[in-house]
């Protein structure tokens, strides 16, 4: 099968989630990657998440984690810090479209893995670095992770309870948000270099990729607000900083989400809720006078809610064109007729756990579906594979095994 980026070869130097995510999304889209493991342990991410259980219920050494971030990818497992791993890995550049890197700044020139070094190699190749901090700045030097940038972008002091209430506080989204997110924008960003280079004439060239950035544009609709009327955005809890209501309500058997989008949406939410003289009160009668007097307005939606049960209620909203949904826990997300329609949860064959289940990428393409068939890698399972499709004979990769240059 044939996908969208199958044309394109990709080498993944990136380890844990940024960087792995944006590798696994071109995989998805059908690019060759391959994932260049350190020999010594490979990739943070096999020791990280729960173990994957196997046919029997019993734990096995792979783990969520590593399965999330790692499907079609070829790993190989090499030494960065000896000279003939690193002629490895810079024959596979040579030949390759897509670089994507998440060492620290200055790391790889220590392994002349740099972009200076490498884009003399292959002019054409699109140098993706994704790091903490990006590669200039007063802590451009730092390591992090993504409860340092949820902090420090402002996510956690908009995540949480409002002062006053019970468990008030900060708190962190329940994902790697900031990861997740990097990934992404490292993904627009490789395509937009792909285009420029292919289509523009152009040619390779560096991309720097900042998970403190791209988390701080990701807010950019709440962050916005600040810059707007110079009122810094506060924790609302469940509740929307810019529309109401849009916010948990307790039905009379179990919280239910309920999002009002516009103001002819409140009105026939009032009128549902037999309260229509609510959607007249000047105060409640416009978005942005709901949401000033929202403490005065959500009582009264919340007393005439809590009457009602759950599903019943979804169901009265849904009809008259009102977004309203339950609070799903996972084994409940997967058992949802619109997940199981979708088809988001795929099988595949791994080589030790046998089948798996795994989730599958939303991206629907109507002519170049997703590829689905390489399983995330054990460690070094390509390094024969691979070195051989580089010309490398069964003698040469013994004694590269042999001296410890590869697994």
């Amino acid at each position: 099968m044939t996908g969208s980026m199958s044309h394109i070869k990709v080498i993944d130097l990136s380890r844990v989630f940024a960087g792995p995510w944006a590798g696994q999304m071109l995989a998805d889209f059908g690019a060759e990657v391959i994932k260049i493991e350190h020999v010594r342990g490979g990739d943070d991410a096999r020791r990280m998440g729960v173990p994957h259980l196997n046919k029997d219920g019993e734990e096995t050494n792979i783990t969520s984690s590593f399965l999330s971030m790692n499907r079609g990818k070829q790993s190989l497992a090499v030494d960065l810090s000896k000279e003939d791993g690193q002629k490895i890995v810079t024959d596979l550049i040579a030949s390759a479209d897509v670089l994507i890197e998440n060492f620290k700044v200055g790391n790889l020139k220590r392994f002349n893995l740099d972009y200076d070094t490498l884009s003399k190699v292959n002019p054409n190749l699109v140098y993706c670095s994704v790091t903490g901090f990006g590669q200039t700045g007063p802590r451009s030097h730092l390591p992090g992770y993504d409860p340092i940038f949820q902090a420090m972008t402002g996510v956690m002091s908009v995540t949480g309870m409002p002062n006053g209430e019970p468990g008030a506080g900060p708190n962190l989204v329940g994902y790697s948000i900031s990861d997740i997110n990097a990934g992404y924008y490292a993904v627009i960003a490789i395509l937009a270099a792909l285009n420029y280079r292919d289509a523009g004439g152009g040619k390779g060239q560096h991309l720097d990729i900042a998970l403190y950035d791209t988390q701080v544009h990701a807010a950019s609709h709440v962050a916005m607000n600040y810059l707007s009327n110079g009122k810094v955005p506060e924790r609302n809890g469940t509740a929307s900083q810019i529309t109401c209501p849009w916010q948990v309500f307790d039905a009379d058997d179990k919280p239910i989400m309920i999002a009002v989008g516009n103001d002819p949406q409140f009105v026939r939410l009032c009128e549902l809720l037999n309260c229509p003289e609510i959607a007249q009160d000047k105060r409640f009668a416009v978005n942005i006078e709901r949401v000033r007097h929202r403490d005065i307005l959500i009582p009264m939606l919340s007393e005439r809610i809590g009457k009602w049960n759950a599903f019943e209620l979804q169901e009265k909203l849904e009809a008259v064109g009102i977004a309203a949904g339950p609070i799903n826990s996972f084994d409940e997300v997967f058992e949802d007729a619109q997940f199981k329609h979708r088809g988001l949860k795929r099988t595949m064959d791994h080589p030790s756990l046998g089948k798996i289940d795994v989730l599958a990428n939303p991206i629907v393409f109507s002519q170049t579906p997703n590829i689905y068939d390489r399983a995330p890698p054990e460690f070094g399972a390509d390094t024969n594979d691979i070195l051989s499709n580089l010309g490398l004979t069964d003698e040469a990769i013994l004694d590269l095994r042999d001296r410890g240059i590869i697994k």
